[in-house]
């Protein structure tokens, strides 16, 4: 299945290549793994989270993000995984059928959510499921799904136990020219994903009619839709058509193209065809062929980082963008966002490993220890090829970086809601904090970033009654810190425990696990 979900023509552009090299290389070649891994896989095993006992943690300074509120001397009751009670520990009774904790005045705060992740089509899914709770990450959006793990999730199959967030939405396949191809088709499809339980539409790249009646038929199913943009789409247009969820700042170089002073001369020279020929995506087997690992397997290395594959002409037409950039044309652009309340999910530490691969930062990140040799080797060499290419597309990129930083202060300072992502895990780092660091270098508050992955997942969910606040008939998904999380980002990675679904996790246990599960790691 093509799981990784990256930016705009880059994408396209891989796309292209590996549909052109699928055919030459022989159908036969590529019919042969698949085969045999749908003859060998088993279905995983029912998972299930254990029974919590009632707990109580006391003298604690409960965050509220929603009025950036302090309460100290605090308790939390919590009871059969919700929050039964908050009141201040001087006036809360004593309980002898309760397992009680010494908050020793640490911070209490909603658990992070993860609005944009790939993990569950993860060969290590579970090592990084461990990790994402390590994070504080107690709430995911899986962004990519399949008729198997839509029927996995209705069995209890996913592996979503008691070291793992809990999963807030799924979509079905990704909404490409395959299945999609025709207003027809893409009604069907999405009438098929509903039934089939998606929680939301995932849409990658159609032609332009497509879209727009992706959207509306997606919200007549009572289905939000999120994604990237096609190139034949503007921002604008997306955002009155009623796009729900713009992903990786719309993905390309399309709110560079608008909110530049030479937007029609830029969008008519535009690569506006699809991601693969349409021959091939009109192929009785395309949409099968695009699913198998076979394809997967190929483009693994090419989507370590996707602007390698960009083309001298496509890198020009950024740079011209980025260099025209006019004022008065991004804040119409924004504006339209505002209005037609189009959430953002940035995942600003997918952009940044992908424009500004040749950072130190990536000699040796920690992230590394747990992916594959093979996929370390891959990002490294990948990398290499990064630093050798010419000084000009270097700096272009770094310019298109700094700006997506000023563009998400922009959309924050216009009321655009955003919404905390990593696109990971993935063969890139893509960790939650690193993604709260650059929201901070963007130029928001603790308290704006602590709101993008707490009341604001609540709020595009419509789920503001159940999560988002430590409060009582909440979920009982929150954190203990050690700092204060108002004072500075850094403060959100001091985890002391995370308290998941009710049950109380030292951050000991959680880092013991993902120990345990990476040494057994293959």
């Amino acid at each position: 299945m093509i799981a990784k979900d990256e930016t705009g023509p880059t994408r396209r552009t891989v796309l292209k290549r590996v549909g052109l090299g699928v055919v030459g290389a022989g159908v036969v070649a590529a019919v042969g793994v698949p085969v045999v891994k749908n003859l060998t896989r088993r279905d995983p095993p029912v998972t299930s989270l254990p029974r919590t006992a009632p707990l109580r943690i006391d003298q604690v300074t409960v965050v509220d993000p929603r009025d950036g509120s302090r309460s100290p001397g605090m308790t939390v009751v919590v009871r059969d995984g919700r929050i039964a009670s908050v009141s201040a520990t001087k006036d809360t009774p004593a309980a002898k059928d309760i397992w009680t904790i010494a908050g020793a005045d640490r911070f209490v705060v909603p658990g992070y959510n993860n609005m944009h992740t790939h993990v569950l089509q993860e060969e290590r899914a579970s090592l990084f499921l461990a990790t994402m709770l390590a994070e504080g990450t107690t709430g995911m959006r899986q962004m990519a799904g399949d008729d198997d793990l839509l029927r996995y999730r209705a069995e209890g199959r996913l592996p979503l136990g008691l070291h793992a967030p809990g999963l807030l939405g799924m979509p079905g396949d990704l909404l490409m020219p395959w299945n999609a191809g025709s207003v027809e088709e893409v009604r069907e499809e999405i009438t098929r994903q509903k039934d089939l339980g998606a929680d939301f539409v995932k849409l990658i790249s159609v032609d332009r009619d497509v879209f727009f009646e992706a959207v509306e038929w997606a919200h007549r199913q009572g289905l939000k839709i999120a994604g990237h943009l096609p190139p034949s789409v503007s921002p604008s247009e997306a955002a009155r058509a009623g796009y729900d969820s713009m992903e990786h700042l719309g993905t390309g170089s399309c709110l560079w193209i608008e909110s530049s002073s030479q937007e029609e001369t830029l969008r008519g020279q535009q690569d506006l065809t699809g991601p693969v020929p349409g021959w091939f995506a009109n192929l009785p087997f395309a949409g099968w062929l695009f699913s198998t690992d076979v394809v997967t397997n190929m483009t693994a290395k090419m989507l370590i980082n996707p602007a390698m594959s960009n083309s001298p002409e496509s890198v020009g037409l950024m740079r011209r963008a980025l260099d025209s950039f006019s004022e008065t044309a991004a804040r119409e652009m924004v504006r339209h966002f505002a209005e037609s309340s189009t959430w953002q999910t940035p995942t600003l530490v997918r952009l940044r490993t992908q424009y500004l691969a040749d950072h130190p930062e990536y000699d040796d990140h920690p992230w590394m220890k747990m992916l594959p040799a093979r996929t370390v080797s891959d990002f490294r060499e990948v990398r290499a090829r990064f630093t050798a290419l010419p000084a000009d597309t270097r700096a272009t990129y770094r310019q298109y970086y700094d700006m997506s930083l000023r563009m998400v202060k922009r959309l924050h300072d216009a009321g655009v809601p955003i919404l905390t992502g990593t696109d990971g895990p993935g063969t890139n780092p893509a960790d939650l904090h690193t993604e709260f660091r650059e929201l901070a270098a963007a130029g928001l508050r603790p308290l704006d970033v602590l709101r993008t992955v707490t009341t604001e997942p609540a709020a595009y969910l419509g789920r503001t009654d159940r999560m988002g606040a430590v409060a009582a008939g909440m979920d009982a998904d929150f954190l203990l810190l050690d700092s204060d999380p108002l004072e500075d980002v850094k403060n959100f990675a001091s985890i002391a425990a995370v308290v998941r679904a009710g049950h109380f996790l030292p951050r000991q246990q959680i880092d013991s696990v993902v120990e345990q599960l990476l040494a057994a790691a293959p």
